[in-house]
This record gives structure tokens, C-alpha cells and sequence, in this order.
């Protein structure tokens, strides 16, 4: 496969050649647990690390091993590991860089479930974190400290919106030696690579944007090939958070249809981000693609097109938000985000409730806060059904 492909070539091809399997079109799934070695001498040896084959599956499986590669050439990575959740991914990658008494930088907000993760670091390890706005490069380098070992940002901020300049940010790590781990779901490899940007790390709920169908529950990361052994021989190998070959095979189907998809998500979410901002039940709309969004300049240096995700808030409080989620017929109230299908929820008391309310209000994630994934639906029939709950919500 050539390295030099574009994008949309390489979330087809890469990682797979039909010639090795038999000529089957599609990958085949690997659905084993472990694997037979010919003699117990080459069992001695793959073990010692000394020949190369598969062993057990929770230590590598060959369609496993077709999406890590593909999804390492799309980040511009150098190798890709594969979990069984998007928090099994992160769990990985931050207990596997830290020890305890280290420290770890964190853009002010994250998603509910990696909070959580943090305070349990906190609690049980004594690993400590700090949550701080990445706007300004002065307060980064004020919050560091002698023992910090990694900065986590996710950009866009889950449910927020706001943008961390990952550029900006890399450079102020490199001075220090300390890893940047970006949380790159929201965007995809399509839209923004941290990577190119100077950060060591990717992670991805894979479950999202990568999948696109919601059937399936995983995770990804690529970073260059030391780290990624070292964590597979780690925090994946003796955690076991590893992924089935069923769900990479899902996973590799996804991602094919990757680059169209996201183009009908940003197309229909800049179309609904301008519909809502006219809408006179809207206090507020938070998306990269409008040009009066406060981190709109970032979006234009980083990312290629805006995103599928809206954050908005409207006038009233946290019942009539609960009122406008129910009040919607076909968009769909779940938690996850990516899908073909328009998905809403409410953050405050959904994905963030783990979140002690006054860090909320400091993340800004406020009672009138509601999420918007949007699909792939018609953007007029998406429209119709919100601007139908937002007349219920009127006389509330």
C-alpha cells in the first residue's frame, strides 16, 4: 500500500491485501481465541519474543492487527492499538504513562467518564490532575509542574465546543518533556491529526464517528511505534480492555465509508448550527464552523471542515430543556454521538452528571446546555422536527 495515497484511498486499502487471504474482497474475521503452534519450539520463541506469530488473541489477532494498521496510516501515526471502549482506551494510555505522585494537565473540560477515571487516579494512586483553560499559553506554563508527565485535551471540548490550539500546545510540551495526548473523536482523522501537529498521542471512541453505525462499542489509539509496544505489553496485555475481531471487522467496514459520511455530517450541521442561531427560543449556539464562535480562528488552523456536533443553549432552564428533548420525534435521545441517525441529550444530568455541579458550571456545561449529534438524514426533516420542539418550549 502506498504511503503517499490520499485519504480517502487509505480508509479502504490500507492494512489489507486480498492476495493473503484467499482473495476474499472483504478482511476476514479472525474469530479465535488462540492459536495453534506447529511445534513447541516456536511456541518457546514467540513467547521470548524471538520469532514473530500470533499467540492469543487478548495479545494480537490478525484482524485486529488490519484496522490498528489502517487506522495508524489515517493519523499519520506510526502504529495503532485497538481496545474494547473508547474508555478502555484512555484508562490504557493514562495509567500506562503515569506513576503515582505524577501529575497530569487537562483541558478544563473532558467527558464525564474520563473525569471520573482522573478522580479515581486521584483517589486511589495519588496520580493528581488539574483541569485549566488552554486559551492562553501563560496559564499552561503556570499549571505546570516539576512531575507533570502528560497533558490530555480534548478539542473540540465534549459538550462545549471549545478549542484547545494544539500547535500552541505541543510547543509548550516539547519545552518541558511532556507528552500530549489529544482526545481526537469528535473530529476523526478527516478532519484534524494531533499527530502533525506536534502531539504524541490519538485516542478515539472508536464507537463514534470511525464505527458510524452504532453497533459497536471500542476504542483506538496511535502514537509512534515505542510507546504504542509499550503500552500493548502493558496496560492492554495485563488490563485485557482488548478488542473482539468481530468489532474490528465492523470497525474496518466503518471506516470505509468514513470521509463521505462526515461530509453529509458537517453539511447538515453547518445547515442546523445557522437554523438555530435565528431561532428566537436559542440563547447561544457553540460550533467550529460559525465564523462568530469565539475559537473560530482555531478551527480554521486546525481542522479541515467544522464537524457533525452542536452545543446550544436555550432560554429557559434545565425542565424546559428536558421539554425539548421530548418533545422530538425523529431525532433519537442518546448519549452517543456519530451515528446516521440525529441523536440529542442533556449533558448536565446524561454524559456529565458524574461531574460535581460547581466543576460543571466551570467546564460551562449550564442546566440550558443541550447536545446535538447530527446525522445523515435530510437537513430540512432535521430541521422540521427541532424547530417543532422548539415551538413547544415557547410557552413553557
Amino acid at each position: 500500500m502506498q504511503r503517499d495515497n490520499k485519504f480517502e484511498t487509505k480508509v479502504i486499502h490500507t492494512g489489507y491485501n486480498s492476495d493473503q487471504h484467499h482473495g476474499s474482497l472483504a478482511p476476514p474475521v479472525y474469530q479465535t481465541s488462540t492459536f495453534v503452534f506447529p511445534d513447541a519450539e516456536t511456541g518457546e520463541q514467540r513467547f521470548a519474543g524471538e520469532q514473530e506469530g500470533y499467540i492469543y488473541s487478548r495479545l494480537g489477532n490478525p484482524t485486529v492487527k488490519m484496522l490498528e494498521e489502517r487506522i495508524a496510516a489515517l493519523e499519520g501515526g506510526e502504529k495503532g492499538l485497538a481496545f474494547g471502549s473508547g474508555m478502555a482506551a484512555v484508562s490504557a494510555v493514562l495509567i500506562g504513562l503515569t506513576r503515582t505522585e505524577d501529575h497530569i494537565l487537562c483541558s478544563q473540560g473532558v467527558y464525564g467518564c474520563t473525569f471520573g477515571l482522573l478522580q479515581m487516579m486521584k483517589d486511589k494512586f495519588r496520580v493528581d490532575h488539574d483541569l485549566i483553560d488552554m486559551s492562553d499559553s501563560s496559564v499552561i506554563e503556570q499549571h505546570i509542574q516539576p512531575n507533570t508527565k502528560v497533558i490530555f485535551i480534548e478539542t473540540p471540548i465534549n459538550p462545549t465546543m471549545t478549542l484547545v490550539d494544539l500547535e500552541m500546545v505541543s510547543q509548550i510540551a516539547a519545552r518541558h518533556n511532556i507528552t500530549v495526548v489529544v482526545d481526537n473523536t469528535f473530529c476523526t482523522p478527516y478532519i484534524q491529526r494531533p499527530l502533525e501537529l506536534g502531539c504524541q498521542i490519538v485516542i478515539h471512541s472508536a464507537t463514534k464517528y470511525i464505527g458510524g453505525h452504532g453497533d459497536v462499542v471500542a476504542g483506538l489509539v496511535v502514537s509512534d511505534s515505542e510507546t504504542i509496544d509499550l503500552l500493548a505489553a502493558t496496560t492492554q496485555k495485563d488490563i485485557g480492555g482488548i478488542m473482539s475481531p468481530f468489532d474490528a471487522w465492523l470497525l474496518l467496514r466503518g471506516l470505509k465509508t468514513l470521509p463521505v459520511r462526515m461530509d453529509r455530517h458537517c453539511d447538515n450541521a453547518m445547515f442546523i448550527s445557522k437554523a438555530l442561531k435565528e431561532h428566537p427560543s436559542i440563547d447561544q449556539v457553540f460550533y467550529p464552523g460559525d465564523d462568530e464562535f469565539a475559537d473560530y480562528p482555531i478551527a480554521t488552523k486546525q481542522m479541515s471542515r467544522s464537524g457533525g456536533l452542536i452545543s446550544f443553549t436555550i432560554k429557559g432552564d434545565k425542565e424546559a430543556s428536558q421539554k425539548l428533548i421530548n418533545s422530538l420525534h425523529l431525532i433519537k435521545i442518546a448519549v452517543s454521538l456519530g451515528d446516521a441517525e440525529t441523536l440529542i441529550q442533556h449533558p448536565a444530568t446524561m454524559t456529565h452528571a458524574v461531574v460535581p455541579k460547581e466543576i460543571r458550571k466551570q467546564m460551562g456545561i449550564t442546566d440550558n446546555l443541550v447536545r446535538l449529534s447530527v446525522g445523515l438524514e435530510a437537513k430540512e426533516d432535521i430541521w422540521v422536527d427541532i424547530k417543532q420542539a422548539l415551538e413547544v418550549i415557547k410557552y413553557v
